[in-house]
């Protein structure tokens, strides 16, 4: 007699935190996509003007026109490039600074502990935003000082986020037994205790990326973002906002776009906190 076959193990469901990160990550495939073809995927140069200005969506301008005659939706994708280099470099560097001064406060500890947590809460005593406005007009609009705005202002939140975990993971039984066998510090600082706070990093990390969208396209939409004429999305709202009424894609195309962006890293931020926090249960 043959034996009965034995049932296929049933598949494991996806749970809530990997839909949302597969739906993130899709997001940004997309965006990443559509800006790194911006020249190819963009029909007119973002600088050609035209007679038509401020005209309604056609064949030829699928967005319509602003108020000078320059395609809209050439603008929207070649800006989305600015927009997001100064978003990805400048959380990169406060990625950077954060990961440094968390982890040297964090596990040192002491009067290191405290001159590093001191000095990072007096750039916690300002809002966000108004600190930027301030460096931004101090230094001057360009797009090296916004990038050095940007990371200043957002490095203390990274820094606090590695602080935190760090202070618990150096005392951990695997942490001791390194030091134990006669593993150098900055060797236990690097190989075990870092990969440990990776987690809430990548979260934070993206939440940032979210954060830094708004305030990038904010700037630039006050005038202190990188100078004409090179396009980006909250100049384009800037220049359209007394247009809307005439040619309301003017604003919505830019809109949408920040607001996309924006939406891309906030789903997978939640998606990459509620996987981890699966995993730790």
């Amino acid at each position: 007699m043959t034996e009965a076959a034995q049932p296929a193990p049933a598949r494991r469901p996806r749970t809530r935190g990997q839909v949302l990160v597969a739906l993130g990550v899709g997001m940004l495939a997309v965006l990443l996509l559509v800006v790194a073809l911006g020249p190819l995927l963009a029909p007119y140069s973002p600088s050609k003007t035209s007679p038509d200005s401020l005209a309604g969506p056609t064949a030829a301008h699928w967005l319509g026109t602003d108020s000078i005659g320059r395609d809209v939706l050439s603008r929207l994708i070649v800006g989305g490039r600015g927009t997001l280099l100064i978003t990805f470099v400048a959380v990169a560097l406060a990625l950077a600074a954060g990961l440094v001064l968390g982890l040297l406060s964090g596990y040192v500890g002491g009067r290191v502990d405290l001159m590093i947590m001191r000095a990072l809460d007096v750039v916690f005593a300002f809002p966000v935003f108004l600190l930027a406005i301030a460096v931004v007009a101090a230094l001057g609009p360009t797009l090296r000082n916004l990038i050095l705005t940007i990371a200043i202002v957002y490095t203390p939140t990274l820094a606090r986020v590695v602080r935190g975990p760090v202070l618990s993971v150096k005392r951990w039984d695997h942490v001791e037994a390194a030091r134990s066998v006669g593993v150098g510090e900055l060797a236990i600082a690097l190989r075990h205790v870092l990969p440990m706070v990776i987690s809430p990093v990548l979260v934070q990390t993206s939440l940032t990326l979210a954060n830094t969208i708004f305030t990038v396209t904010a700037l630039s939409f006050l005038g202190l973002g990188p100078p004409p004429p090179d396009p980006n999305w909250g100049s384009m709202l800037a220049e359209a906002r007394q247009f809307m009424e005439l040619a309301p894609l003017t604003v919505i195309g830019p809109a949408a776009a920040i607001v996309f962006a924006s939406l891309t890293f906030i789903v997978l931020a939640n998606g990459l906190r509620e996987m981890l926090d699966v995993q730790a249960r």
